[in-house]
């Protein structure tokens, strides 16, 4: 697939893409499947090849949130501390899996961990993502209390990102659990303030925030649709778009 010489061709040039954890299990119950870390891979490497530089945010639901966990003989500090260094083995996975389906790749974590992968710094990511390689960033914010959601909002406005690219399992943002209400509706575009009031949950309230303050778009979409991350970049696809 050739690469567009001129990155003014797509809607966004730059993005931030941020997968679940749990879009990792595929049809498990738990952990990776692999048949499904390689699909999800390899539509990086199509979004890549868009020309636009990409980076990418992935959760760590699939092996441990630390929320969820919070309480039972642990306080949530510590939880979450461990929830981060779930997101930085998924990362790992993922990262590997980009290589092999041709094109290179840099995880970096905000927990620092030198001998296993390179300490996030917003300077050497920015780096990484202008010589064309796919930049895993792990570790949340590298603090407690915030979700990975909120991480990628922050690491997108950092790296001068043009847009979010929030991979969920539906297709955009709905008025209601569009699994639990036949009749929900699918909204094609709100504004960050919408999003809040509205209290929708695709999101947490800090991450929409953020994104509010630092003018950052939201793109919501169906990690299920092969090809569905290049699309958005070119503005194309099926989806939600929150924007200012």
């Amino acid at each position: 697939m050739s690469i567009p010489s001129d990155r003014n061709e797509l809607a966004f040039g730059r993005v931030l893409v941020k997968v679940s954890g749990e879009a990792l299990m595929g049809s498990e119950a738990f952990g990776l499947h692999w048949p499904t870390i390689e699909r999800i891979a390899q539509d990086l490497v199509e979004a890549r090849h868009t020309g636009a530089e990409v980076a990418v945010v992935v959760g760590g639901g699939n092996i441990l949130r630390g929320a969820s966990v919070a309480g039972q003989g642990l306080d949530r500090a510590t939880a979450d501390h461990m929830g981060m260094l779930a997101t930085v083995m998924n990362a790992l996975a993922l990262e590997k899996a980009v290589e092999q389906a041709g094109s290179p790749a840099r995880t970096l974590s905000a927990i620092p961990m030198p001998t296993i992968c390179e300490p996030y710094a917003r300077q050497t990511a920015a780096r990484h993502l202008s010589r064309g390689r796919v930049v895993l960033l792990a570790g949340g914010t590298g603090n407690p209390y915030f979700t990975t959601d909120t991480g990628a909002v922050l690491r997108a406005a950092e790296l001068d990102c043009d847009a979010v690219m929030k991979a969920t399992n539906v297709d955009g943002v709905y008025t209601a659990d569009p699994k639990l209400d036949p009749t929900a509706r699918r909204y094609e575009r709100l504004t960050h303030d919408e999003a809040l009031a509205k209290d929708l949950k695709v999101m947490d309230a800090a991450a929409f925030a953020l994104a509010r303050e630092a003018k950052l778009p939201i793109i919501v979409f169906s990690i299920r649709d092969p090809g569905a991350i290049a699309a958005a970049i070119r503005g194309e696809g099926r989806g939600t778009t929150v924007a200012p």
